[in-house]
């Protein structure tokens, strides 16, 4: 019963007028209901100190009875040894230290001292001490384990009933309805906790929704602009490049043209240069918890394969031609050729299943040429329907990595084939990208 302070839990903030919190409570109640809420609060931070007083209090409690000669009032054998009477009363009271960690341990250690209480004739209150694991018990454990509880709390006192007659009606009676008050009590105050927490997870499930539905409109509304936008900053750089080609052209015979259309260049630049600022400031970022660090690159691939050996997952690189040569990738190209390999690398560590024969292993093969770069990542894995929606395999959620892979791909006019290996099993990813200056 004294736990009751400590099982209790908090409502939510916000439950409205009824649940007691709002302003229209009384004073009195709001001020017991703060200090059952710092008192929780001490509860959490340090446990065992709270279970040593509740102990001090009903060890306390115990030998004043003893005492004070309090159990002589209610004895059925007032000759009974003080030294055993105070040895019982310590008994029932200092095990509740381990109450909360051990309930049903300490009603077990609690059992033969009740038994030798009935039988001796002391009948000594600080058996009623066995309520507070009981209530704990209930607190926190299954109606069937309650049960077991309940018949380790009774059955010391129905056999000493045997030996002693009109202990029934006293005794027993008087532990099973305690036994009762303090089960049912224990059910209710777990019944009102986990509803109270199923308030708060809700709480926080819908407050998490409607952030990630804001997110996602947001999201929209920026893929929205940005189509827009490309429009627009297409159109300029498509204008910029046909002046710069006249320009060229005129400077040798007409200086006049060729300024105009150097001014002609400058002033749609800027037009330009404007609209790319606002779109940046749309799509921009601000989250704080935001990834600052710089874009991965081609020299990134090595530290990246080193990370999924370490994973579990043997991976061989290969690397064909010489990359950068005669045309350096741009860095988005990087990022593309990086990204792919991520992709398809955790792909494999999350979903595939290594075949029977051997153990499994992936290989990653980069071939630079004059136009094109490429990569290849296969993997001897099985189950692959699994991981890519497979066609002769319907999955419940469309293909997010290939789709990804794909538009990544299809931004610089490259292609991404993805399927399995008919040869050998496993899973293949094929990455064909062209450079810059040879466009497919």
């Amino acid at each position: 019963m004294t736990d009751l302070a400590t099982t209790d839990a908090k409502p939510p903030a916000g439950a409205g007028p009824g649940s007691g919190t709002g302003s229209d409570t009384a004073p009195l109640t709001r001020a017991i209901r703060s200090g059952l809420d710092r008192l929780r609060a001490f509860d959490r931070r340090r446990p065992l100190v709270w279970d040593a007083v509740v102990t001090a209090f009903w060890t306390v409690a115990a030998v004043l009875d003893y005492t004070s000669g309090g159990w002589r009032t209610v004895a059925r054998d007032v000759t009974a040894p003080e030294s055993l009477v105070l040895l019982m009363s310590l008994c029932f009271s200092l095990p509740l230290l381990l109450r909360r960690r051990h309930p049903m341990a300490v009603l077990l250690l609690m059992a033969p001292v009740s038994l030798l209480n009935v039988w001796t004739g002391a009948v000594v209150q600080a058996a009623l001490l066995q309520l507070i694991p009981a209530f704990q018990i209930a607190l926190r454990f299954p109606l069937r384990r309650l049960a077991a509880a309940g018949l380790v709390l009774c059955a010391p006192v129905a056999a000493g009933a045997a030996r002693i007659p009109g202990i029934w009606d006293q005794q027993l009676v008087s532990y099973l309805w305690g036994f009762v008050f303090v089960a049912l009590l224990g059910i209710a105050v777990r019944t009102r906790r986990d509803y109270t927490e199923a308030l708060v997870e809700r709480a926080h499930r819908l407050e998490h929704e409607r952030d990630q539905q804001a997110r996602l409109a947001a999201a929209a509304e920026r893929t929205r602009i940005a189509r827009e936008m490309h429009d627009i900053i297409g159109h300029n750089l498509s204008v910029i490049t046909g002046l710069a080609d006249g320009g060229a052209y005129a400077a040798a015979k007409s200086p006049e043209r060729a300024a105009q259309a150097l001014d002609a260049i400058g002033t749609t630049s800027r037009q330009a240069l404007s609209e790319l600022r606002r779109l940046l400031g749309v799509l921009r970022d601000d989250h704080p918890d935001a990834d600052r660090a710089p874009q991965p690159t081609l020299d990134d691939l090595a530290p990246l394969i080193e990370r999924v050996r370490r994973a579990g997952l043997p991976v061989h690189l290969e690397s064909h031609g010489e990359p950068g040569h005669p045309t350096p990738l741009t860095p988005g190209r990087q990022l593309t050729v990086y990204r792919v390999v991520q992709e398809s690398l955790t792909n494999t560590l999350k979903h595939a299943s290594p075949p029977t024969d051997a153990p499994l292993s992936a290989t990653v093969t980069l071939t630079y040429t004059p136009t094109h770069v490429e990569a290849r990542i296969t993997d001897t894995g099985t189950g692959t329907h699994t991981r890519t929606d497979a066609q002769d395999t319907p999955a419940p959620t469309p293909a997010q990595g290939i789709m990804g892979m794909r538009e990544r791909a299809a931004l610089y006019n490259g292609t991404i084939q993805a399927g399995p290996l008919p040869a050998h099993g496993g899973w293949h990813i094929h990455l064909r990208l062209p450079l810059e200056d040879h466009p497919q």
